[in-house]
């Protein structure tokens, strides 16, 4: 199936490092197996260290001995990964990718750790925000994007976290438990995608353990799978203070411990060696995989960084392009939701009011290592008086920040210097809460639009902890019903890294705007959206339910006992509500226009090779839209066409998204996944053909029995749309299996006999000629073909069963005795009893 990659052009060649290894002692072997400091790798004879910081929504660059949340030099602060993958926009994110890799350069870093791709199990997971979505196709190329463009910069990356680290509770020890199937077509499925598309240099392991076995300890996902199938030929390093038994840890491949475990790790290791509990040559493996990656990061490094000039000043550190970028992005990245009698876009004249606190103090990121000391921020508040300058405002509720505080582009400390723990109750409280609402409730009154921003406190969502619901806070749901009871004409603007609850007012709004976490561009790009300066072309990467029952993880998630059981198997996000016709809020993939689009013209062909397998696009100069990308093989499987027409009065751009299906598979499967998408931009009236290469490998499931992928022929439904409930058209394809006969072992059923492509004709031609009922053939259809021996007059002999399973799997042998034999056992079943 997959096909391995060429080794990286940026990684020294495999020679010199290992020719550097087999001059150091034991002991400078093990050293190098760990961190330095906090962020540095060791240094050794010939070997330079490399250093590491956070990102990848921007650079944290902390000193080395420094591994504190705060202090970092100020960095760009793009969109976190919950807002590039709502922009469905693999370009775009490359050149994210490419100026964090400049950024990155400019402060000496060598290595940003991210992408993040953990599939989104459950809203509940407190580290969503720096997650791309609850399907591994868009993730892995949302992901795949981000590691092509840092690295297209000479910057390393780190894929993280690896894997199924899916949420905080207990993250260092709780066990995810769950069936192959569901760890390889949903957990792992993404990383695959990146691996073998994108080729990072490194990948990051898990807290979590896997099955019980801690991940940087298990050697079938470190090395049988990651390296022996996917072709990975990079470092895997541990999350910091992940390693439970580093010993295990070397002899499963994971390479590098970060941070600095101190000399006791070395001792530990050399003991290894001495007492034979760990082979030399697995040290020498991973001390040369260190080698290859601090030997490439010195060769691609620039200039020394002017670090000690620039300082902390975030205005030496402000790169306006990387800014503009910034807002761009996030203003691709803001969903549309609802926009009833087409309130939205606003005209400059309109006057509105702006309630909340959020307008004027905005959330742009999450909480925890992922966090950015941006360069500049800008707040909604601002940018709306830019547009509106005699707009309203009045705060409605207090927000509780913990982090730095900023303002517009200077950071807000009290006078004794210490950094705020509450810029409300500091700086900018007015009055009590029954004050500071009945100010915005006058404010709504005298308005023609009220801007109402809602949203998550910064203690909601941060790495190290999971939510405990998906409501927004009562003080804001208790202001908006008070502001719509004077004024019904309000525009709800959300600020949240995860899915919030909007059953309890969204039927009583007619305009939602998810404005998710935006980075510190994020205000100028709402107000580009809601003044039409940007029409708004974001989709949902996750579903948005009705209420937290609803959701897949509901009666498991976070588990107990340090288990957590991943009972919904395949069925995540989308999947699962589509299999259980669960209605939802807004589905995956929705997300409105200033515009509408109409669809036409679908063609699906089988058997491509002018496409290069899945996802990503945009419209092109010749009037063509394309979708471009590769599945793990590379092969096409299906390449889908489709014209799309702007039918509106203003240019916009549509998400054109293809989902499959297999009717009447005997395989459990959703009733729709996600295949292919594409970006188009069109003018007023505009039409473009879009075309989707679908990879093959895309359309297999992980077959348990054979331990494999399989491709099943069969009609594929072919359905493309605006989102997983908004399809527009519909075509059937005929795709050939990939001629994979399942192998048939003693522990085989009677009916999986029957069911197989060799020896199933001649045995259900004899079964059903003896003129059985249907209850006797359900009952003899179950019974495994080792127990035929034991029945009571059935003269099958174990001889005779295995003959059977020879001719099945190809080794020879003759059908029709064996077979005769059973009919015998069958005429003892319809005896009467």
């Amino acid at each position: 199936m997959p096909k391995k990659p060429q080794a990286r052009t940026a990684v020294a060649t495999a020679a010199a490092p290992a020719a550097i290894v087999r001059k150091l002692s034991v002991e400078q072997k093990a050293r190098l197996l760990s961190g330095a400091s906090f962020w540095t790798t060791a240094e050794a004879p010939g070997v330079p260290s490399a250093f590491f910081a956070d990102g990848p929504h921007g650079v944290r660059r902390l000193a080395p001995d420094v591994g504190d949340i705060e202090g970092a030099v100020p960095a760009t602060c793009f969109p976190p990964a919950v807002a590039l993958g709502s922009t469905f926009d693999v370009g775009l994110v490359r050149r994210v990718g490419e100026a964090v890799a400049a950024e990155a350069k400019e402060r000496g870093i060598d290595v940003v750790l991210g992408p993040g791709i953990n599939i989104k199990r459950s809203p509940l997971c407190g580290r969503n925000f720096e997650y791309v979505s609850e399907d591994p196709l868009l993730a892995g190329e949302i992901g795949a994007a981000l590691v092509t463009g840092i690295q297209a910069g000479g910057v390393a990356t780190s894929l993280k976290h690896f894997a199924a680290n899916n949420q905080e509770t207990e993250r260092m020890r709780v066990s995810a438990d769950m069936d192959e199937r569901t760890l390889r077509e949903i957990y792992l499925r993404g990383f695959q995608r990146v691996v073998t598309k994108a080729r990072p240099a490194t990948l990051m392991s898990s807290y979590n353990r896997i099955n019980g076995t801690h991940t940087g300890e298990d050697r079938r996902i470190t090395t049988d799978i990651l390296r022996g199938e996917w072709g990975f030929d990079g470092l895997v390093m541990s999350d910091w203070g992940a390693v439970h038994d580093r010993v295990a840890g070397v002899r499963a491949g994971l390479d590098l411990e970060m941070p600095a475990a101190g000399e006791g790790r070395v001792k530990e290791l050399v003991a290894a060696v001495r007492s034979g509990a760990l082979d030399l040559a697995d040290v020498d493996r991973s001390a040369t995989r260190v080698v290859a990656l601090a030997l490439a990061a010195q060769a691609a490094r620039g200039g020394v960084p002017s670090l000690a000039e620039r300082g902390h000043d975030p205005e030496a550190w402000h790169d306006a392009g990387h800014h503009a970028l910034a807002r761009e992005a996030a203003s691709r990245a803001v969903v549309l939701l609802k926009n009833d009698g087409g309130l939205l876009p606003l005209a400059p004249q309109t006057r509105v009011a702006v309630i909340g606190e959020l307008a004027r103090t905005p959330r742009y990121q999450g909480s925890g290592s992922s966090q950015i000391v941006p360069t500049r921020l800008d707040d909604a508040l601002t940018a709306i008086r830019d547009a509106a300058p005699d707009a309203l405002f009045a705060p409605g509720y207090d927000v509780t920040d913990p982090s730095l505080v900023w303002r517009g582009r200077a950071r807000v400390r009290d006078r004794d210097a210490r950094p705020l723990r509450s810029r409300t109750r500091a700086l900018l409280r007015q009055g009590s809460g029954d004050e500071l609402a009945a100010d915005a409730v006058d404010a709504a009154r005298s308005a023609g639009v009220v801007l109402f921003f809602a949203g998550l406190p910064q203690s909601a969502e941060a790495e190290g902890r999971d939510r405990a619901d998906i409501e927004l806070p009562a003080v804001q749901l208790d202001l908006l019903d008070r502001v719509l009871e004077v004024n019904p004409r309000v525009v709800v603007v959300l600020s949240n890294g995860s899915v919030v609850r909007l059953s309890g007012f969204a039927d009583r709004v007619p305009v939602i705007v998810e404005g998710w976490l935006l980075g510190q561009a994020g205000g100028g790009a709402l107000a580009d959206v809601l003044y039409g300066r940007v029409n708004p072309s974001g989709r949902l990467a996750e579903t948005v339910p009705l209420r937290i029952e609803d959701t897949p993880a509901w009666t498991s998630f976070p588990g107990t006992g340090l288990r957590v059981t991943y009972g919904e198997g395949i069925y995540v996000g989308y999947r699962w509500y589509d299999a259980r016709d669960l209605d939802v809020q807004f589905p995956f993939g929705h997300g409105l226009s200033y515009t509408t689009f109409g669809y036409s013209g679908l063609g699906v062909s089988t058997g491509s090779t002018n496409g290069r397998g899945s996802t990503n696009g945009r419209g092109s100069a010749n009037g063509k839209g394309s979708a471009d990308g590769k599945g793990a093989s590379g092969d096409v499987g299906l390449t889908v066409r489709v014209t799309v027409t702007n039918t509106g009065g203003v240019a916009g751009r549509e998400v054109v998204q293809c989902y499959v299906s297999l009717p009447g598979s005997p395989v459990p499967r959703a009733p729709r996944s996600l295949v292919a998408f594409a970006v188009v931009d069109l003018a007023p009236g505009e039409s473009r053909e879009v075309e989707l290469s679908v990879a093959r490998d895309d359309l297999a499931y992980w077959d348990v029995q054979a331990d494999r992928w399989r491709i099943e022929g069969g009609t594929y439904r072919v359905e493309v749309g605006a989102s997983s409930r908004d399809i527009r058209a519909t075509a059937d394809a005929e795709v050939p299996s990939d001629g994979v006969v399942p192998p048939l072992t003693a522990a085989s059923s009677l009916g999986e006999a029957m069911a197989h492509p060799v020896i199933g004709p001649t045995v259900t031609g004899m079964l059903q000629g003896a003129g059985l009922s249907d209850d006797v053939m359900i009952m003899t259809s179950a019974m495994p073909l080792d127990r035929l021996p034991y029945q009571p007059g059935s003269g099958v002999t174990h001889k005779q069963v295995r003959q059977l399973l020879d001719v099945a799997n190809g080794t020879g042998g003759v059908v029709t005795r064996t077979a005769g034999r059973l009919l015998t056992l069958v005429g003892r079943f319809r005896k009467p009893r």
